[in-house]
């Protein structure tokens, strides 16, 4: 299996990811892929042939080892890897269809037109279900393989020791594991990384919930201020036109009255001197 075509890939979901959503991916690649890619294929790369049972009854191995590993583990991670990774690559599919919007949108009206998204890598609308679907597929996925393999098993030990009694077996024989213990301790890691990809995926979950709902009641928040400020600014400005008008009625009013001079009309009077 090419896990790092796999890796390649989801390297990409990097730009558009939360920082929980990278530790994840983290986590996966260090913790569970690395982990499963050098140990894990190792310790149980020869677990049907190490398989050993007390009797030499033709066909009694194969079915005591089918009765009690009706599913190998190395192929359940590796399922369970494929179907936990995959859904991240949703992400950039959607991001990949809005620059393809954004790209015949710009064609079609011009370079200086109205963008459609202002950032096509940001988490609003359909990009923004389509993030936290994915989040909740992946919990889901870890959750289901997680009791698969309690369920499977019958928990997560390893005895070193099986009493088979299924035909064609002619009674109860004793089966023996190869490496029970190092089996064990595998398993009990793989859950916990599983666990903690299912922790890091629910608090994501919450975080960006959070975040969406914060800016929800901010943007009410400043709707209702501006909506409040709005009528008291009109208001304002109604007391200044009117005082305005009244203060210039009132000063019209108060002007003191100027006596301006009469004219006199008659004609102006002459005295004749007569000298002799």
């Amino acid at each position: 299996m090419n896990w790092a075509f796999l890796q390649s890939l989801l390297s990409g979901v990097n730009k558009y990811s939360t920082a929980f959503s990278r530790v994840w991916l983290s986590v996966v690649f260090i913790f569970r892929v690395m982990v499963f890619v050098v140990a894990v294929e190792n310790v149980w790369g020869d677990e049907q042939k190490d398989f050993t049972c007390n009797t030499a009854q033709p066909g009694c191995h194969n079915v005591c080892y089918d009765h009690f590993f009706p599913v190998s583990h190395v192929r359940l991670w590796a399922l369970q890897l494929i179907f936990v990774t995959c859904p991240s690559l949703l992400v950039v599919m959607h991001v990949a269809y809005r620059d393809e919007r954004e790209r015949k949108h710009t064609l079609k009206y011009g370079e200086g037109c109205q963008k459609i998204y202002m950032n096509t890598g940001k988490k609003r609308g359909g990009l923004w279900w389509t993030y936290i679907l994915t989040l909740v597929f992946k919990m889901a996925v870890d959750a289901t393989f997680v009791y698969l393999i309690y369920h499977i098993y019958e928990g997560y030990d390893f005895p070193s020791l099986i009493k088979c009694e299924q035909k064609p077996c002619p009674n109860k024989v004793d089966c023996f594991i190869a490496r029970p213990t190092e089996k064990r301790i595998f398993t009990i890691f793989m859950v916990v990384t599983s666990l903690a990809c299912i922790l890091l995926s629910f608090f994501e979950i919450l975080y960006l919930v959070g975040k969406r709902c914060k800016e929800v009641f901010t943007r009410m928040h400043m709707n209702s201020r501006s909506s409040t400020i709005q009528p008291r600014q009109m208001a304002m400005a109604t007391s200044l036109v009117v005082g305005g008008k009244n203060g210039m009625q009132s000063n019209s009013l108060k002007l003191p009255s100027i006596k301006l001079p009469s004219k006199d009309t008659s004609a102006p009077s002459y005295s004749v001197v007569v000298y002799a």
